[in-house]
């Protein structure tokens, strides 16, 4: 099918809403990409990285040239903007999507839309990045990512399909769901994971009032696997109020785990405690590997080093040469006269593997994934 040609409005130039811009330009090179952003500094920066084409002062002026419109803000944000949209003038044409990470309120509030006869296709894709802001967008973030749509019965089938070839460039993998089976499979693997995360480390938090220990000792495993729960807070906070139902069926269905848990240890069944600990490595080790996911992955990759100075500007330098992007980097562990442990993280499975090979064809450092 060949590339489309038409005005596409995306507003919000952050990571999302800047790759999407990135990718519709690619797979559309005669299509016009126009971005809005509260931020005019991020709007500016966007115009001058070529993200967009260009750049509008006011939603109305965007909406008004627009056959395809790309709601990529906070949730919160995106009510606010459906509800003003009722006041613009239109393409009658025009297909209006978002990328929100809750989809039931949303599809809601986007009622009315549908009732004056515009089509709005709920949208979440399922890919993102330790980064934010429009620098770190890149037109591949969502390559083989899932990518669900959540088209009410009211919209057209050949609409869903024409909203997917303008996607086309994003390379992801487009799953159709209700509003409701989307919020509650992401409160599972995505939602309910995060207030875990903040939870263990308030945990952490309060054991360190009684001894200092804890927060020094929280380095490794501990800060890993609680990693999410640095992201951005205003999102979360939003997420989870927009999630309410299926997160509080949520908290009852795991309060009731965690007192059957506690129950194996009270009394001491070993054989309950062991298969427990059993049938979870089994179903996540099964679990996809090299699938994006609604977490963003971590590609770390470990590397032995020698505790002297410059081992890692010598590393990076490697890297840098060979132009393999890092997206993080930490010295776990290094004492005098033994080797330490450099972690490096990797936007992709890709990078990680091309700095493997490039370390081990520069160095003869041993390196082991993470």
């Amino acid at each position: 099918m060949k590339p489309l040609e038409g005005a596409v409005f995306v507003v919000g130039l952050g990571l999302i809403g800047g790759s999407m811009a990135l990718a519709i330009k690619k797979e559309h090179p005669e299509s016009v990409v126009i971005g809005f952003d509260v931020n005019e500094d991020e709007m500016k920066l966007a115009k001058t990285l070529a993200v967009i084409d260009d750049a509008v002062f006011s939603l109305e002026e965007g909406m008004a040239q627009a056959d395809v419109i790309i709601l990529a803000t906070p949730v919160m944000q995106t009510e606010k903007i459906l509800a003003e949209m009722l006041t613009y003038r239109l393409k009658p044409s025009v297909i209006v999507t978002d990328v929100g990470s809750t989809k039931q309120r949303i599809v809601q509030h986007a009622k009315r839309l549908l009732e004056k006869g515009i089509t709005f296709i709920g949208g979440h894709p399922m890919a993102g990045s330790h980064k934010s802001g429009v620098t770190a967008a890149r037109a591949h973030l969502f390559e083989n990512a899932f990518y669900i749509l959540t088209p009410t019965e009211e919209v057209p089938k050949s609409d869903v399909e024409r909203l997917k070839q303008w996607l086309k460039g994003t390379k992801a993998h487009f799953v159709t769901l209700s509003p409701k089976e989307h919020d509650r499979i992401t409160g599972v693997i995505s939602h309910f994971p995060h207030i875990i995360a903040a939870s263990l480390v308030h945990q952490a938090q309060q054991h360190e009032q009684e001894d200092e220990l804890v927060s020094r000792l929280a380095a490794g495993g501990f800060r890993d696997i609680t990693r999410i729960a640095s992201s951005n807070p205003e999102m979360w906070r939003d997420i989870f109020l927009h999630n309410k139902e299926e997160l509080l069926a949520l908290f009852d269905r795991w309060m009731m785990e965690m007192q059957k848990v506690r129950s194996f240890v009270e009394r001491e069944e070993s054989d309950a405690i062991y298969r427990y600990f059993l049938e979870a490595k089994q179903f996540r080790d099964g679990l996809p590997v090299r699938t994006k996911g609604a977490i963003p992955s971590f590609y770390d990759l470990y590397v032995d080093v020698p505790d002297y100075p410059g081992v890692i500007s010598e590393i990076t330098g490697y890297l840098a040469h060979e132009r393999i992007s890092i997206t993080n980097i930490r010295i776990i562990e290094t004492r005098e006269e033994i080797y330490g442990v450099l972690r490096l993280s990797f936007q992709s499975d890709e990078d990680r593997q091309r700095a493997k090979e490039c370390i081990k064809k520069h160095t003869n450092y041993e390196t082991y994934e993470g």
